[in-house]
């Protein structure tokens, strides 16, 4: 059995996984050694660990996981099955990474759009050559919220939420709807522009926030929220078959 653990920008995720089933999944706001320990002693069949991190986490939490099992850190010089051909590869995100590895290996020979609805919303395309150039981050459905709240004198902050109106009839339904109804068209668009230019285009939409989403896109989609706790637990087991 393995262990995923993604440090995001909102909440630390964990989950086990059988070969490529995931057994169990977790969620924490703060991730301490005992939080792990009580995991590892529900699985004990646990004998290797990745994580993928995009902010600082605790040293004693790394050096429990070196001492406790094979422990990979997914970074820079980490081996992926992929070409990655982005140019600053040392800036990008390892969700974003993580994600278009899942992509290739769900759907092999085939040019993928992978959207992550989560803090911000990610589009980022592998190619049927297994091919990675990049792609482009926009803010996410509470980043926008949370903005027209902090960036005006009157403009109270409102809880993300489904709507199912164009016009909004008084503040907080306008809220609601230019912000919603807003990134429903961004999405569709930028899907468009993607079919305009790679044939057989698949598109998968991931993350935290994708249930806002994935039943008002006019275009057909796959939606896999665990997408990069799939993509790292790929990392993890081709790093393993190299051993």
């Amino acid at each position: 059995m393995k262990l995923i653990i993604d440090f995001g920008n909102t909440f630390i995720k964990i989950a086990v996984f059988r070969q490529d089933i995931i057994v169990k999944q977790f969620q924490y706001k703060n991730l301490i050694v005992s939080d792990i320990s009580a995991i590892v002693d529900i699985y004990p069949q646990i004998r290797a660990v990745i994580v993928s991190a995009v902010i600082n986490y605790p040293e004693e939490i790394k050096q429990f996981l070196i001492e406790r099992f094979d422990f990979i850190e997914l970074g820079v010089n980490t081996p992926i099955p992929i070409v990655n051909k982005y140019k600053s590869p040392e800036t990008l995100g390892k969700d974003r990474l993580a994600a278009v590895v899942a992509a290739a290996e769900l759907y092999p020979n085939k040019n993928v759009l992978v959207i992550d609805a989560g803090t911000c919303i990610t589009y980022d395309l592998i190619n049927e050559k297994r091919e990675y150039y990049g792609g482009s981050i926009s803010p996410g459905i509470n980043m926008r919220l949370k903005a027209m709240h902090e960036f005006t004198g009157n403009l109270p902050y409102i809880e993300a939420k489904k709507v199912d109106f164009l016009i909004g009839s008084n503040t907080e339904e306008s809220i609601l709807s230019g912000v919603y109804n807003g990134l429903i068209n961004e999405i569709d668009g930028i899907i468009g522009s993607y079919k305009e230019n790679y044939e057989n285009l698949t598109v998968i939409l991931g993350g935290g926030d994708y249930i806002y989403f994935d039943k008002r896109l006019k275009n057909n989609i796959f939606a896999l929220p665990n997408i990069v706790m799939i993509g790292l637990n790929v990392i993890l087991k081709f790093n393993d078959s190299k051993k």
